[in-house]
C-alpha cells in the first residue's frame, strides 16, 4: 500500500484510538501532575496576545466555500496560499520562499480515473467511487475478465482442515473473497503470518484474472469509506516514480455492489458470509460473468508551501530559527463536494498563525529568529514539509527545532487539560513541555499507542530526517470518557476526511487557545536557551547531526 492510503486510513484509526487512550488514563495522570507555577511576564504577554478572534477568523477563512478545500494542485490551495501569504505580510514577516516571495513552489502530479474504468456485472455497470474502487498497488491502466467465483477468504490450511480453494480452478476467473481473517482466527495470528499476502500472492499464481475484496462485516472501516478514499485523485511529487506492480487488478466493492454479484448464483449475500466462516466452505459459482477495465491519466502542475520569518534580536542567535509548522491543505474539491478540512487542519493552521501574530506585536523580540511554515501536500505523503526539509529556505543547520500542529480537533472539545508531546521522548524538547505543562497545569503523558507510530506520520518527522528535534502537540480535554468516546466515533463516521468537517457550533475554542499558547511560550524557551535542544542519549536518533542526509537508523 502507497503512502496515500497508509496517511489516511491509518491516520484515521490512530487518532481515534489516541484520544480514547488519553481520556481513559487522564484521571491517573492528572492526580500526578506537579503544582501550577507562574508564567514569566514575556509569556503572560504571549498568552494575552493569543486570541481566540484570531484563531477562529483564521479558521472560518481557510475552511470556508471560497477557499474551495484547499486542495493541492488545486485553485482553492492557491488562494489559500495567498492569503496566508498576504496574511504573513500584515504581520510583518520576511519572506522565505521563491525569489523575495512568500511562497515556496513545489512541482506535483495528479493522477485521476478517468470515464473508461469501468467494473461490469453480466449487463450492469456499477458506479466507480460508490461501488468499487482499484486498490492503489492495482491502480495502473489494466484490463480484465471472467467468471465470477467466491471463494471465502482464500484460506488453505491444513492444521484447521480448511481448503476455501476445493475443488475449483481460478485461472482466467474474477476472484470474490473477504479481507481477513476468519471470525475463528486471531488477528494477530493472521497478521504474524502475513496471511493476506501470502493468499493473494497464491492467488496470482494460480492464474486469476483478477480480484474483488467485499466486507464482511467486522472492519473497522467500513468498505464504502475505503471506497471514498481510494477512489480521489492521487498526488504525488512531479518526479517521484511509482513503481507498478505487475499483478492483475484489485477492487475493494461495497456492500450494495456484493449484493449485485451474488444476485444470479442461488445464493444470498448473507448466506455466502455465514457459510464463510464454516472450516467446510466450499467455492460458490456466481453464475455471472465480470469485466474490469481501470484508466487513469496524469497532468502536472504546483502548489505552494508558505513561508514567512521574524527575525530574531540577538546578533548572534538571530542566525539560527525555532520551525513553526502546519500543513494548510485538505481534500479540495471532489466530484462536485468540497472538503472543507476545518479541524483537520485549518485549526491547527490557525494557531500557528496566532502565534506568529502574538510574536509580531511583542513589546520584546525573541533571540532567535521565527519562521512559519505553511505546508501543502500533507494528506498525500507530507509532500510539502518533505519538499522544504529537503530545500530549505534557511539554512538546515541552524534550525534550533520544529514545534508541529495536526489532528483531528480533539482540542476544540473543551479546555485542555491533557497533552500528548510527539517526539518528546526523543530530544530535549519533552523537557521544556514537561515543564510548561506544570506551568499552565497541563498533564503530559506518553503516546499511549506506540505501537500505532503516529510520531513517523505527519508534517514534524520530515524535519525529524533531517536531523532537527521536533514535537507535535497533541491537546486533549477532561471528563468522563464514554462522552468524548461517542463524539468521537460519531465524528469519524460521518465526518474525518469528508465534506463534514466544518466548524461546528459546539467547539470549545479556549482549547485551541491553550494548544496556541503552548507553541508560543515553547517557541519563546526554545528562543532564549543558548544551546540549541538535543537529542537525548536514549534516542535512535541520537547521532543525527542538523542537516542529515543518510537514512535513519532502523527502529528497535
Amino acid at each position: 500500500m502507497n503512502l496515500f492510503f497508509q496517511t489516511n486510513i491509518m491516520k484515521r484509526g490512530t487518532y481515534a484510538f489516541l484520544l480514547i487512550a488519553i481520556l481513559a488514563i487522564q484521571p491517573f495522570a492528572q492526580a500526578a501532575a506537579s503544582a501550577v507555577k507562574p508564567l514569566s511576564t514575556v509569556e503572560s504577554e504571549i498568552t494575552e496576545k493569543i486570541t481566540v478572534g484570531t484563531i477562529k477568523d483564521i479558521t472560518a477563512t481557510l475552511s470556508s466555500t471560497e477557499m474551495q478545500g484547499r486542495g493541492t494542485m488545486q485553485p482553492g490551495g492557491d488562494k489559500a496560499a495567498n492569503w496566508i501569504a498576504e496574511r504573513f505580510q500584515k504581520l510583518g514577516l520576511k519572506p522565505l520562499g521563491d525569489k523575495g516571495s512568500y511562497l515556496q513552489k513545489i512541482d506535483f502530479k495528479e493522477t485521476l480515473f478517468t470515464p473508461e474504468t469501468t467494473f461490469k456485472v453480466g449487463d450492469e455497470s456499477l458506479k466507480f467511487g460508490t461501488d468499487y474502487a482499484f486498490i492503489p498497488y492495482s491502480k495502473d491502466d489494466k484490463s480484465a475478465g471472467g467468471d465470477l467465483v467466491f471463494i471465502a477468504y482464500g484460506v488453505q490450511a491444513e492444521q484447521i482442515k480448511r481448503d476455501d480453494l476445493q475443488g475449483i480452478n481460478v485461472r482466467g476467473k474474477v476472484v470474490v473473497m473477504l479481507d481477513g481473517p476468519p471470525a475463528n482466527v486471531s488477528e494477530d495470528a493472521w497478521e504474524k503470518g502475513n496471511a493476506k499476502f501470502a493468499i493473494l500472492g497464491n492467488i496470482f499464481r494460480s492464474g486469476a484474472a483478477a480480484v474483488v475484496i467485499i466486507g464482511h462485516g467486522r472492519e473497522k472501516d467500513a468498505p464504502e469509506l475505503i471506497i471514498s478514499y481510494l477512489s480521489r485523485r492521487q498526488i504525488a511529487l512531479s518526479g517521484e516514480s511509482v513503481q507498478s506492480q505487475p499483478i492483475p487488478p484489485i477492487i475493494t466493492a461495497g456492500r450494495t455492489a456484493a449484493e449485485k454479484l451474488f444476485a444470479k448464483s442461488g445464493t444470498t449475500l448473507k448466506e455466502a458470509l455465514a457459510a464463510a466462516e464454516q472450516n467446510n466452505f466450499k467455492p460458490i459459482d456466481l453464475k455471472q460473468t465480470a469485466k474490469i477495465v481501470s484508466k487513469t491519466k496524469s497532468v502536472k502542475g504546483t502548489s505552494s508551501n508558505v513561508v514567512g520569518y521574524l527575525e530574531g534580536s540577538d546578533p548572534k542567535l538571530k542566525e539560527e530559527a525555532v520551525l513553526f509548522s502546519a500543513h494548510y491543505d485538505a481534500y479540495g474539491t471532489e466530484n462536485g463536494k468540497i472538503y472543507f478540512g476545518a479541524a483537520d487542519n485549518a485549526l491547527g493552521t490557525a494557531e500557528m498563525m496566532s502565534v506568529a501574530e502574538a510574536y509580531s506585536k511583542m513589546s520584546v523580540k525573541p533571540k532567535r529568529s521565527m519562521i512559519f511554515l505553511a505546508v501543502t501536500g500533507e494528506e498525500y505523503g507530507l509532500y510539502g514539509s518533505k519538499h522544504w526539509a529537503k530545500n530549505p529556505t534557511w539554512n538546515i543547520k541552524k534550525v534550533a527545532a520544529n514545534l508541529n500542529l495536526d489532528g483531528i480537533g480533539s482540542e476544540v472539545y473543551g479546555p485542555v487539560k491533557t497533552m500528548v508531546g510527539y517526539g518528546g521522548e526523543h530530544s530535549t524538547l519533552g523537557i521544556l513541555l514537561d515543564d510548561l505543562a506544570k506551568t499552565m497545569g497541563i498533564s503530559v503523558i506518553p503516546d499511549p499507542v506506540p505501537e500505532e507510530k503516529v510520531f513517523y506520520r505527519s508534517d514534524h518527522y520530515s524535519f525529524v530526517e533531517r536531523g532537527v528535534p521536533a514535537l507535535m502537540i497533541l491537546g486533549a480535554p477532561a471528563g468522563d470518557k464514554e462522552i468524548w468516546l461517542k463524539r468521537i466515533e460519531a465524528w469519524e463516521k460521518t465526518d474525518y476526511h469528508q465534506p463534514g468537517d466544518v466548524i461546528q457550533p459546539n467547539w470549545a475554542w479556549e482549547g485551541a487557545e491553550t494548544v496556541a499558547e503552548s507553541m508560543g511560550i515553547l517557541g519563546w524557551r526554545i528562543s532564549e536557551t543558548e544551546a540549541m535542544p538535543s537529542w537525548l542519549a536514549t534516542s535512535r536518533f541520537a547521532k543525527l547531526e542538523r542537516g542529515n542526509s543518510k537514512e535513519l537508523p532502523e527502529e528497535k
